[in-house]
């Protein structure tokens, strides 16, 4: 018997030794565990009283993988020995090839380096809806533990490419029909079950398998290996493709060269930019919802179980399918009977998309619209735990709205705006429930985007917000709480990608090269692009807002008012930068470099009225380093918690590249020293809009970072 901190081993009468992972609340695997687990192997191994070993994890839950501070800490360092020798020296050497079969007793789940440990074992039991996957290329790297070798040859080529890419777990039941799994037990069974397969394995009476060596799920090699090619083709991400390189090396020249192989590349990618950036975003993300002084003060957050939407407009029939497709009943109120219906068939036809994604079925979607109740009247709202009004950036509108549902409501009852722009303190300013007013804040599409902005006042009750943290995780959300101001963190953080492009297209540079080094830089449109997408006129409203909100560095242009009056609405009418064709792709429309050209010779702001000459490298930069440098003046008056927040924005809200871990985690990559030199000299050849904020100075000063981690 062994005993660790993090690892059990119990010899049971029956010649079966039990191993228990022992690390709440995953089960990770720390270098000490996966040491400890070489230790109770060969321990088992050489014991005379040891038949089989069963490898199961405390409390519910197998294994959850690799403990993310190892990698932290080899970022860290930027040293690879700190890699613990776990495929080679613990799966393959010890589970894999021990002199003695392994069997694996999943239950909760088995992710990552956890299932990399179960496919080593001859055999996988495990309870009902146990979640299995490999989730490694979400975080930039791929399975260091023969995951990219053993998952092919258990459920085939094909499903184990979709599984690698798409990072999606499967339940333990489609683990069992692709033969991933060998039998699903209760979990009061599961260790029973395990053990006598264990010992019928060591007996002869059940297949000792190698699922290294196994071949029959691959199939012929030719099939294989034009499946990865079509995949090669669909993923072009280079830490993708080197996990199909991977996968292609194990076909050809059979499992342990491919694990090889693996573990080679694993090594390479753990420290590209790629993977501290994606870890970083995990992190960063997982950060989130902790606000001190807020959620660590013991409050208790109120079940939230039904809510209003007022209005049901894009935005609030979205955050309506949104609430319903995670089970939260819905009063939907618009003003009169065409509105309704509009909003009700916008909400059918957002689910409706998700059966077209495979992600419902007819019969769920049916279920689902159950909960959706859509009324005229106030009173209808009188029982609900929250109000989201979710109607035009209108401030006596809203003002209204609130002023009606304070009267009807509980006095419980949680009042929330989806307004982008607009001072909660002015909406809540005709109430007195100012300590139930915040902003919820999401992005369109509302039922597909990840980031929510929890707006807090200064009177905004500490509970409240305990409450809405918890909701908008119910809803499968990422939440960022702000404090109140213009635009909050994302729209405030990038006001200047809205005016930069304008600003740079009147000193003469290219629109469509702007485009072209954007997407290529990992954005998914290039900002004029956006602009005939999201629409002339809410682009002009939100350069407007920001004007008279930061007059001393916004820069106005003329030239999306001109593209309006020389009848241009963007993709509205098929006519803007680019046309718009049905089945095909936008193309760029030259003739309106005339206007860009009209737009020039009014702002006459460039230097002696000439084009000036940018790489494509200056342009990136004079994008995105004014929206670094007003997300630094963020983080100054403390809008957002902590600079990761900042990340977590840009990426969920924005769509930044998310592989660069985020805005600030990509300037402290460059260094605050180059952003503010770059800044200081533009700010001297073309204005306030470039002019270095004060925390940005200070921080170049001293040489420090500008705080990109969590």
């Amino acid at each position: 018997m062994a005993n660790s901190a993090s690892i059990n081993m119990e010899i049971g009468n029956d010649g079966v030794a039990v191993i228990t992972i022992l690390n709440p609340p995953v089960n990770a695997l720390t270098l000490s565990a996966i040491e400890e687990l070489k230790r109770c192997y060969e321990e088992a191994i050489d014991s005379d009283h040891v038949k089989a070993i069963v490898l199961s994890g405390a409390d519910g839950r197998f294994c959850g993988g690799l403990d993310i501070t190892v990698v932290e800490n080899v970022h860290k360092h930027g040293d690879i020995l700190l890699l613990p020798d776990a495929s080679i020296g613990l799966v393959v050497n010890k589970i894999e090839n021990g002199k003695k079969p392994s069997v694996a007793a999943i239950q909760g789940f088995a992710l990552g380096g956890g299932l990399e440990l179960a496919m080593g074992c001859s055999a996988r039991i495990a309870t009902a809806k146990s979640d299995l996957g490999l989730p490694e290329l979400r975080l930039g790297v791929i399975p260091g533990c023969g995951g990219t070798q053993r998952l092919p040859r258990l459920v085939g080529t094909s499903k184990a490419v979709d599984m690698l890419m798409s990072s999606k777990t499967i339940t333990s039941e489609e683990g069992k029909e692709l033969g991933l799994i060998d039998a699903i037990v209760s979990s009061e069974e599961l260790l029973a079950v395990a053990r006598c397969w264990a010992l019928n394995i060591a007996e002869g009476r059940q297949p000792n398998c190698n699922s290294l060596q196994k071949t029959d799920k691959l199939g012929p090699q030719d099939e294989s290996l034009e499946i990865l090619k079509s995949a090669r083709q669909r993923y072009t991400v280079p830490h993708y493709r080197a996990c199909l390189d991977v996968i292609e090396e194990g076909i050809i020249s059979g499992g342990y060269s491919g694990v090889l192989k693996e573990d080679k590349v694993f090594k390479e990618l753990v420290l590209s930019n790629t993977a501290k950036g994606l870890l970083h975003v995990f992190l960063a993300e997982r950060a989130t919802s902790k606000v001190p002084g807020v959620t660590d003060i013991g409050l208790k957050p109120r079940r939230i179980e039904k809510v209003a939407v007022v209005g049901g407009g894009l935005m609030g029939s979205g955050i309506a399918t949104a609430l319903i497709i995670s089970n939260i009943n819905v009063v939907l109120k618009e003003i009169n009977n065409e509105y309704l219906l509009k909003a009700v068939k916008s909400v059918e036809a957002n689910l409706q998309g998700f059966v077209t994604r495979g992600k419902l079925n007819q019969d769920k979607m049916k279920r689902t619209l159950s909960l959706l109740k859509g009324t005229l009247d106030y009173e209808d709202l009188k029982d609900v735990d929250m109000v989201i009004e979710a109607v035009n950036e209108n401030v006596s509108l809203k003002q209204s709205i609130f002023e009606y549902i304070e009267k009807i409501c509980t006095s419980e009852c949680i009042f929330a705006s989806n307004t982008s722009t607009i001072s909660l303190d002015v909406i809540g300013e005709r109430t007195s429930s100012q300590d139930r007013i915040l902003g919820i804040h999401l992005f369109s599409p509302a039922h597909l985007m990840p980031l929510v902005e929890i707006v807090r006042t200064e009177t905004t009750s500490l509970q409240v917000i305990v409450d809405v943290i918890k909701f908008t995780k119910i809803l499968k959300k990422v939440p960022i709480v702000v404090k109140n101001c213009t635009g909050f963190a994302v729209n405030r953080s990038f006001f200047p990608y809205m005016q930069g492009p304008d600003l740079l297209a009147n000193l003469g540079v290219n629109i469509f090269r702007i485009d072209r080094v954007i997407t290529e830089f990992g954005m998914r449109l290039g900002p004029f692009q956006l602009q005939d997408l999201s629409g002339y006129g809410i682009f002009l409203a939100g350069v407007k807002e920001f004007v008279t909100a930061f007059p001393d560095r916004a820069f106005q242009s003329p030239l999306v008012q001109l593209m309006v009056e020389n009848g241009r609405e963007g993709k509205k009418n098929d006519k803007g930068y680019y046309t718009y064709n049905k089945g095909s792709k936008p193309e760029a429309d030259h003739s309106v470099i005339q206007i860009v050209e009209e737009s020039m010779r009014l702002t006459n702001i460039a230097p002696g009225g000439k084009p000036i000459s940018v790489t494509d490298e200056e342009i990136l930069e004079m994008i995105f380093f004014p929206v670094v440098n007003e997300a630094c003046r963020v983080i100054e008056e403390g809008i957002v918690i902590r600079a990761s927040d900042i990340d977590i924005a840009s990426v969920h809200g924005f769509k930044f590249p998310s592989e660069t871990g985020g805005i600030m985690f990509w300037a402290d990559a460059i260094g605050s020293e180059y952003i503010y030199s770059k800044l200081k000299s533009w700010h001297e050849a073309y204005g306030d809009f470039f002019k270095p904020s004060i925390f940005l100075e200070q921080r170049a000063a001293k040489g420090l970072p500008l705080g990109g981690s969590c």
